[in-house]
């Protein structure tokens, strides 16, 4: 048995989700971008806090914690959330994970990819719209663990498993930017953790439902987006006090 410590291990746990597909051979007229969303939680609120109040919310709802939040299925409903057909249920749901989301403490950083404007300044990509998007990411987050003295630790990079090739594909991409093969020049000590699809996981759960809601809001920055509103006051600032290049990263 090694006798070496255990590795520094941050404080923080990052999860990722997304919304759209990153594909740009064809690319959906009615939905044309694709955003790489990064919530960024602190271990104690996440055990002390957030775990256990979505806990409570499903204990509400569905009498025990082991349906899976989605936003699809949410807004779609299906399966489990036939309940939400009912319109009284449906609107107290909505209240009490609005009233959630508000309460989380968490920091948010959005990658947004507008899919026809990249192919135009990227006739030919070198990389991929998810590889893109996900290096710009990983580079905040980096960036936001540096202000807490938290980025020489180990820290998980959280990620739901999207099918065997992308899963490769993925951590080819992530080990060349933790490598030193990024805009900051530096390694980052960003550890890969694929969880499945059905997994449980009160991080993956929050950041789907915040994924669409900013995607949305860069397609049709006019139309009301209650969701959106909450996750603005999430967003990684930087000095000056505003999101842009912080915590929202529009490109190209």
């Amino acid at each position: 048995m090694s006798d070496l410590p255990a590795p520094p291990f941050s404080d923080h746990l990052v999860f990722v989700d997304e919304s759209g597909d990153h594909h740009l051979a064809k690319i959906d007229p009615q939905f044309p971008v694709f955003v790489l969303l990064f919530l960024v939680i602190s271990k104690a609120d996440y055990v002390n806090e957030i775990c256990p109040s979505l806990q409570r919310f499903k204990f509400e709802f569905w009498g025990h914690d082991e349906v899976v939040l989605h936003e699809h299925e949410i807004r779609k409903p299906r399966d489990a959330f036939t309940i939400l057909l009912n319109q009284t249920v449906r609107h107290r749901f909505i209240a009490e994970l609005s009233r959630l989301m508000e309460d989380l403490h968490g920091t948010v950083i959005a990658v947004i990819i507008d899919k026809p404007e990249f192919l135009q300044h990227n006739p030919e990509p070198d990389v991929g719209v998810y590889d893109h998007a996900m290096q710009v990411g990983l580079e905040r987050v980096y960036q936001f663990l540096r202000r807490k003295d938290q980025s020489e630790s180990a820290t998980p990079i959280i990620v739901e498993a999207r099918g065997r090739r992308e899963d490769t594909d993925l951590e080819l991409a992530f080990r060349r930017v933790c490598d030193g093969h990024n805009l900051l020049h530096t390694p980052m000590n960003f550890h890969l953790s694929t969880i499945p699809k059905t997994s449980n996981s009160a991080g993956l759960q929050l950041a789907d439902l915040m994924a669409r809601p900013v995607a949305l809001k860069h397609l049709r920055p006019d139309q009301p987006n209650r969701a959106f509103e909450i996750i603005k006051t999430k967003l990684y600032s930087g000095p000056d006090g505003t999101p842009a290049n912080f915590g929202l990263n529009r490109l190209p």
